[in-house]
């Protein structure tokens, strides 16, 4: 493949993350399906702004709880929430808002529909997450310094967060209030990343978002894997999150020098192992505990780790079942890789990689569509020379997202990013 298809690939793959993520950010969070249904008029179509009330929202009482005093001590700052943190339960500020209500989806504790803010709330159409901000903190720490240096990111990650109005979005993952509790207590930066055997939500589709964006600055899957499993470590240490970039890195640079699509989706696929509990059962397991908070961690690890002996076969999924008793049915559309992975490259080939068929129908699948939309868009987007245009454009963000992303490939391209 020539070096301007390639850029076109790789320019399209961060095109598709960004787009991913707006497209699926109003209905982040939602388990059940006819909740999208009823509430977007059939279901997303294009960008919208998140409604309020969430319907299924348990954002609402979140904990995040540094220890300030000895944050201070240090001179570390700890308040990543600042306007948000009405929402969360913290060792800094009072949460005026109860939770008097269990939600039938998930089983965790609630308030009432009225107060039950959207993951989301006060973001515009066609906005991005933290989540992509992430990758856009990320693309200009690498662009800045000419080169991935993994402690100037981490700064700017800390600066991110602890700066007051540079967060708009009030959800705030686990993994980050967990890293921001480590550092509180004054592990060293390149330490915080809490483990996914001491927090089973570690092992999450967020932390395989940078890495992939990160293995793009290696021209071979072979370096470029190492690049992603060192940068993933810097915030998610979780057996979980390095199985899943093992498929993802190396089949999203083969979409990208020109492999065929679909043989090469089904190729990687057979590397992967489902899980042996399946998305229902996992969520009846929830529902009857009152939540995952309730399951002793032994038996946590079990649900996530036991995967079965017979490899992912997409031909047969697509031949076997509609896409509708594939999600949830077979693969939670909650936001562990074990079920996610699966469940995206599903997607991806029963819509033939097209990047908007493919886009949409994730963020329609609900749950944790966002971070699976993130991973979804890089792969479409590596996979094809041209994606629609009221797509990219509809992004609140476009302008300012056309140049980091035309910085950040030309490093890439460079062979000097690293």
């Amino acid at each position: 493949m020539n070096k301007d298809t390639r850029r076109r690939r790789m320019q399209n793959a961060l095109w598709g993350l960004f787009i991913g993520d707006a497209l699926a950010m109003p209905v982040h969070w939602y388990y059940n399906l006819m909740n999208i249904e009823t509430g977007f008029n059939g279901g997303i179509r294009t960008y919208e702004v998140p409604p309020h009330p969430h319907p299924e929202s348990f954002m609402v009482g979140m904990a995040y709880r540094p220890d300030v005093e000895n944050a201070e001590k240090l001179g570390r700052p700890y308040d990543i929430l600042h306007e948000h943190s009405r929402f969360y339960q913290t060792t800094y500020s009072a949460l005026g808002i109860e939770r008097n209500e269990r939600e039938s989806e998930h089983g965790n504790l609630t308030p009432s529909l009225e107060d039950r803010y959207h993951y989301h709330h006060g973001l515009k159409k066609g906005e991005n997450t933290l989540g992509a901000h992430f990758v856009r903190v990320l693309m200009r720490s690498i662009i800045r310094q000419g080169i991935y240096k993994p402690d100037a990111f981490l700064e700017d990650f800390i600066d991110h967060l602890t700066t007051s109005g540079k967060n708009r979005d009030p959800y705030t993952e686990i993994y980050i209030r967990c890293w921001f509790e480590n550092y509180a207590l004054g592990w060293p930066v390149h330490a915080c990343a809490e483990q996914q055997r001491n927090r089973w939500s570690i092992g999450s589709h967020g932390g395989l978002i940078r890495p992939m964006v990160l293995g793009m600055l290696s021209m071979n899957a072979y370096q470029g894997l190492g690049l992603a499993i060192e940068h993933q470590n810097l915030t998610h240490r979780s057996e979980l999150v390095a199985a899943a970039l093992g498929v993802l890195v190396p089949l999203m640079d083969d979409l990208m020098n020109g492999s065929n699509v679909e043989e090469t989706i089904n190729e990687y696929a057979r590397t992967v192992h489902p899980p042996q509990v399946t998305g229902e059962a996992l969520f009846k397991i929830y529902r009857d505990r009152g939540g995952p908070g309730n399951i002793p961690e032994d038996q946590v690890w079990r649900l996530h780790m036991d995967l079965t002996e017979a490899p992912l076969d997409l031909p047969e999924l697509n031949e076997k079942y509609e896409e509708r008793d594939v999600i949830r049915q077979q693969f939670a559309n909650a936001c562990y890789p074990e079920h996610g992975l699966p469940l995206l490259l599903y997607q991806t080939s029963h819509h033939q990689a097209d990047a908007e068929a493919s886009l949409l129908a994730n963020a329609n699948a609900g749950g944790d569509n966002v971070h699976r939309g993130m991973v979804m868009g890089l792969l479409v987007g590596a996979a094809t020379d041209e994606l629609p245009d009221y797509l990219m454009g509809g992004l609140l963000a476009h302008d300012e997202l056309a140049d980091e992303i035309d910085d950040f490939v030309d490093i890439a391209l460079s062979g000097k990013g690293i």
